[in-house]
């Protein structure tokens, strides 16, 4: 069965930082195309940033140049590095690979302005 951890999350101060990670099992990580999402309050899931089928890598327009979506298949686990973080980031972060599988339960992130 495969299970998706996702960790790192937390109350941050708007310019600040963090940095999740999502540990996943019970399937062949490297080579999957996977990605982050984040569900505000209120609003639909949204695809973050993702590794595309070429291993190269994809933000939305709102994080990139802020984001940096990583891996280390050695630990089956991929990163998402957030910096200079703004209220609109406060979400439930989420991974999942592609196609996707049963969600995990997130992590919160809560930006104060």
């Amino acid at each position: 069965q495969v299970q998706l951890v996702e960790s790192g999350g937390g109350l941050v101060q708007a310019g600040g930082s963090l940095r999740l990670s999502c540990t996943t099992s019970g399937i062949i990580f490297s080579g999957k195309v996977m990605g982050w999402y984040r569900q505000a309050p209120g609003k639909q899931r949204e695809w973050v940033a993702g590794f595309t089928g070429r291993g190269s890598t994809d933000y939305v327009d709102s994080v990139r140049g802020r984001f940096t979506i990583s891996r280390d298949n050695a630990k089956n686990t991929v990163y998402l590095q957030m910096n200079s973080l703004k209220p609109e980031d406060t979400a439930v972060y989420y991974c999942n690979f592609v196609p996707r599988v049963a969600w995990g339960q997130g992590t919160q992130v809560t930006v104060s302005s």
